[in-house]
């Protein structure tokens, strides 16, 4: 997973020029730092969808293989 940069004394300095205390400005950015290790990007989630999709298809595949040999020993059976 690529790591995603963020600059907190940017963050503080435009928390500060909106009007919060420096100590709340630190706060919020210290929670959202703290929380951008969890986010993913974008080729992240197509690394994931991609994966997913193999993996239906070899489900499906296991599906219409099955069914086939229940069908020939239902027909054999009847036979």
């Amino acid at each position: 997973m690529p790591t995603l940069t963020f600059d907190t004394h940017k963050a503080v300095k435009a928390l500060k020029d909106a009007g919060f205390a420096e100590n709340q400005a630190e706060a919020i950015v210290t929670v959202f730092d703290s929380g951008s290790a969890e986010l993913v990007t974008k080729s992240d989630l197509n690394a994931a969808i991609t994966e997913v999709k193999a993996d239906m298809l070899k489900v499906a595949i296991g599906i219409v293989i099955a069914n086939a040999g229940l069908t020939f020993a239902i027909v054999r059976l009847l036979v």
